[in-house]
């Protein structure tokens, strides 16, 4: 969805931020605009594959990015809230009701 055409509509202050899906964004064409200066940042959470990436990953190498290992979900509050869902849903099922998903 995301690539060599799309970084180049950017400003050059942008900053990239990519929290759903690797594939969403060509990393290939990535890496080349954060090094060629056309963009101003990057924060990757996740990849074209599960961590860990392979230490030749051109996010890797490139200026002013910060990759993470597919953890940006895990804030003191999500636990917080995945932990309501679970006892919610426990208390439901023992007195017979429908469950929620934990997402």
């Amino acid at each position: 969805m995301i690539g060599k055409e799309q970084l180049a509509l950017m400003k050059k202050e942008a900053i990239l931020i990519n929290t759903a899906r690797g594939a969403v964004v060509d990393s290939e064409a990535l890496a080349q605009a954060l090094t060629k200066g056309e963009i101003a940042g990057a924060a990757c959470d996740v990849f074209e594959m599960e961590p860990p990436v392979p230490k030749d990953h051109p996010l890797l190498h490139t200026p002013n990015t910060i990759v993470t290992p597919h953890i940006a979900f895990a804030s003191e509050e999500s636990m917080e809230q995945r932990a309501d869902i679970v006892f919610e849903n426990l208390y439901g099922w023992l007195n017979g009701k429908h469950l929620n998903p934990v997402t």
